[in-house]
């Protein structure tokens, strides 16, 4: 994988490796020791009160029937648990990228953090949303392809991202043919790791093979998961609905533009404001 630092930033050359190359980049060192510290103690808390691993998580159907699932606990709606969330969420290293991959409007779905405890036995090999029940292709459209992203993922490390921990685990360049995987594909015995340190960011495209691989150690393996979409892409978690209205309403332009409150739609038309809404001359207007 293509190693970048914020002062090294090649927006050009991260889409393309993104498209067409390995499908991922690790953004090194974009956080401190202190940032990372006050966003894992939360998230350690947090996931600490679901030691019964309630929570709704994916990918995980193999340690549900062994009873495991407890072993990988996912901690939501972190916008509202600590202004850190935001700081990270809005970096503007993954700002430019995103702009630069995913369009200047694009938006966020989701961001959650994924804990893998020590016995944690990791996921099974996906794609993301929301391709990610692309198992049943019949379900989207005919041609869909993966020439266009409709989906960037940026995993924030809050621990050691090792072979042994469970680093996340991926096929290089399988992003390029828009295809879930299945046992046919041999993806462990194909597969590469994202590893790196707390602090560490590695943005990927989530058509790309991928899952979290069983942690064989005794330390936890931590992770902030952003998911980004275009702005016309239906988010996967309801974020401005669990948010309080205070944080909504005093948001910054970059969290507002995240939390896709300045694309309007869906609304409802009958009741909207006359006159021409959209066109070039009512883009010049705004």
């Amino acid at each position: 994988m293509r190693v970048f630092t914020e002062e090294t930033l090649d927006t050009e050359t991260i889409v393309s490796e993104l498209l067409d190359g390995v499908g991922a980049v690790t953004l090194r060192g974009l956080f401190t020791p202190a940032e990372i510290a006050e966003a894992r103690d939360i998230v350690m808390r947090e996931s600490d009160a679901d030691e019964r691993g309630r929570k709704v998580t994916h990918f995980q159907g193999n340690a549900e029937k062994a009873g495991r699932i407890n072993l990988q606990r996912r901690v939501w709606n972190l916008l509202g648990k600590g202004e850190i969330f935001s700081r990270m969420a809005a970096h503007p290293a993954i700002m430019k990228v995103m702009r630069a991959f995913i369009g200047s409007e694009f938006i966020m779905g989701s961001i959650a953090a994924n804990r893998i405890l020590p016995g944690g036995p990791g996921q099974e090999p996906h794609i993301d949303y929301p391709y990610w029940d692309f198992h049943s292709p019949e379900t989207h459209p005919a041609r869909i392809n993966a020439t266009f992203p409709l989906n960037a993922q940026a995993t924030i490390m809050l621990d050691p991202f090792t072979e042994e921990t469970g680093a996340t685990a991926f096929v290089p360049g399988t992003q390029r043919e828009l295809h879930y995987p299945d046992e046919s594909d041999r993806f462990f015995e194909r597969c590469e790791r994202m590893l790196g340190e707390p602090g560490d960011t590695v943005i990927f495209f989530g058509a790309v093979w991928h899952c979290a691989m069983p942690n064989r150690s005794s330390i936890d393996r931590s992770a902030i998961i952003t998911q980004y979409l275009p702005k016309f892409v239906k988010p996967m978690e309801d974020m401005p609905a669990a948010l309080p209205a205070e944080f909504v309403k005093n948001a910054s332009p970059d969290i507002r533009q995240l939390l896709g409150l300045n694309y309007p739609y869906p609304e409802v038309l009958d009741a909207a404001r006359g006159g021409n809404a959209e066109g070039r001359d009512a883009m010049k207007a705004r």
